[in-house]
């Protein structure tokens, strides 16, 4: 399988010349800016609409789901987990950009599976410093995305809460499964 990553058999580096993979996409840039016209669209979704997924790279959002630009916001983090920090995005998008849905996208085969909480004490033992951030691991991702529903609609800051829901893509067929949010929410594990 070929993607835009790629890079040809025996090539030594990402791109042209040795430079590296972010010279590679400043090159990029400068050929979609050539051709690029304004779009007139203003920050506001068309669809009024927001996205939480996982950063997993295996992820095309706007291809799996139809979108176009300006179309959603697309917030991404490791897990595609419902953080205070989703919370802050998910709050500004609703209250000063018209959003007033929320879909929630995990997958199969994600990497937070492989994780535990330990990665954070491994991280103390390496800087020094323990981070301040949970790993958000989990086992079950239907579990998972039913909590991330739940941290939605039970935020205080959010004003649109009736229609969030939740699925799990797989990352073999493109297939979303909707995930049931009626099973009950169990706590996080700790570890």
């Amino acid at each position: 399988m070929t993607t835009s990553a790629s890079v040809p058999a025996g090539a030594e580096s990402a791109t042209a010349g040795g430079g590296t993979v972010t010279d590679r996409l400043v090159e990029a840039n400068r050929r979609y800016a050539a051709a690029f016209g304004d779009p007139g669209m203003d920050a506001r979704p068309v669809l009024r609409v927001a996205v939480v997924a996982c950063m997993d790279a295996r992820l095309d959002l706007h291809a799996a789901l139809g979108l176009q630009l300006g179309d959603c916001h697309t917030i991404r983090n490791a897990g595609g987990v419902v953080t205070d920090d989703v919370i802050r995005s998910l709050t500004i998008s609703q209250r000063k950009l018209g959003t007033r849905s929320v879909v929630l996208i995990h997958h199969t085969g994600c990497g937070l599976e492989a994780l535990t909480e330990d990665f954070r004490t491994e991280l103390e033992r390496e800087v020094g410093q323990r981070p301040a951030w949970a790993v958000e691991s989990f086992s079950d991702v239907d579990q998972d995305v039913r909590q991330s529903m739940q941290r939605v609609r039970t935020s205080p800051f959010l004003l649109h809460t009736d229609d969030v829901r939740g699925f799990v893509f797989d990352v073999r067929t493109g297939l979303l499964r909707e995930v049931d949010p009626a099973r009950p929410v169990r706590p996080p594990r700790n570890g």
